[in-house]
């Protein structure tokens, strides 16, 4: 695995100051990648609570022009060691279908990351100490929210961390299984596949101690047997050392789930990189 599709920077509010996109570049070239593609967060209204407990709707998005002035010198400073390409990770709700269709087609990113961070108007991250948290009901909850979000938006390349609201559940991946939630994923799953989207294979589920990559292998498995080629593939780093996290794993969890092949975005258009 030669590449990272999806890499955070401090254009993210959730990386830290020290992980500018040099410092990111650099250590992929420190652990042998050939490519990488920054995919900093944009998530409009996202309900962010300030610490005078007002609401910032702004504090997970970046200014797009001073994003592509920053990365394209490093794109180019770096051509012939490291293929830079410039992403994004859209944060999907309803009513952004439009929003993001006019963001995505302003301005030449190579691969857009859709992604749920928000359900019932909140990230599940500010609910993972919940004691009387319902795990099962919350997921239930989560997925069927998500395929609205699905439905709803066009403008991504590829669905992030399918299974993201299990990393913050109160008893983690103790309540989940594909079995267990099959008729909701199946309905996200065949909605990407219509749609012609990708779905992303996301190693960060092993950085957060779930026992398995995003999704879960059996996700990546039916959505195999529905017919899904389009497979991305990132860690989903905010940090240097968390770039190709894990990735000693990643090539026989693929096969093992039936792909022999992954897909990385250049100029929105797939490319298909065999696994070796």
């Amino acid at each position: 695995m030669k590449s990272d599709c999806h890499m955070h920077t401090n254009f993210s509010s959730d990386a830290p100051k020290s992980s500018t996109p040099e410092v990111m570049i650099r250590k992929a070239l420190e652990k042998g990648l050939e490519r990488i593609c920054f995919t900093d967060h944009y998530d409009k209204d996202y309900p962010f609570e300030s610490t005078n407990g007002e609401l910032d709707e702004s504090a997970f998005i970046f200014d797009p022009e001073q994003y592509f002035k920053t990365l394209c010198p490093l794109k180019e400073k770096y051509e012939g060691r490291l293929e830079v390409r410039i992403g994004i990770e859209l944060g999907l709700q309803t009513h952004l279908g439009e929003f993001y269709q006019r963001l995505t087609e302003q301005y030449p990113f190579d691969f857009v990351i859709g992604s749920a961070h928000v359900f019932a108007g909140k990230d599940p991250y500010y609910n993972c100490h919940v004691q009387d948290a319902d795990d099962e009901q919350e997921y239930r909850n989560a997925f069927v929210e998500m395929l609205e979000y699905v439905k709803a938006v066009d403008a991504f390349d590829a669905l992030g961390h399918l299974d993201y609201v299990v990393r913050y559940g109160k008893e983690k991946a103790l309540h989940y299984s594909y079995r267990a939630f099959a008729d909701e994923i199946d309905e996200i799953l065949k909605c990407i596949i219509a749609k012609g989207k990708a779905l992303e294979f996301n190693t960060a589920g092993l950085k957060y101690g779930l026992g398995f990559a995003h999704p879960h292998p059996d996700v990546l498995k039916r959505y195999r047997e529905l017919g899904g080629e389009l497979l991305t593939v990132g860690a989903d780093g905010h940090k240097p050392e968390h770039i190709g996290y894990a990735y000693d794993q990643a090539d026989e969890i693929l096969k093992a789930c039936g792909f022999r092949y992954y897909t990385e975005f250049k100029e929105r258009k797939p490319q298909f990189i065999k696994i070796l």
